[in-house]
């Protein structure tokens, strides 16, 4: 019985845990999209591709799509939409298992 409690315990923290990930990164995606938006504007150093695409693929492809909708940043790179479409997935995917299998 014991043992039943701490595995409902950790799959649910576990749960909890990838979703605050989920969030905080793309959260920090968004703004790292509105920053290099701002930056390209004003022809100063610029965020590497590399970063804003790793960022999505990782766990902020949310965070990603909105930047690149609310900013009208990157939308015309085929591979952005390709990118954050693909972690969005996965991202979902993952979300969905946990939820289903914690509970």
């Amino acid at each position: 019985m014991l043992e039943l409690i701490i595995i409902a315990i950790l799959s649910t923290a576990t749960l909890i845990a990838f979703s605050v990930l989920l969030v905080l990164v793309s959260l920090v995606n968004f703004i790292v999209y509105g920053v290099d938006k701002s930056r390209a504007k004003r022809g100063k150093w610029r965020i590497p591709e590399s970063t804003l695409l790793s960022l999505s693929l990782l766990c902020g492809a949310a965070g990603g799509l909105l930047g690149m909708l609310a900013f009208r940043h990157k939308t015309r790179h085929w591979y952005f939409w390709l990118v954050n479409f693909i972690g969005l997935g996965w991202q979902a995917a993952a979300l969905t298992l946990l939820i289903l299998f914690c509970h």
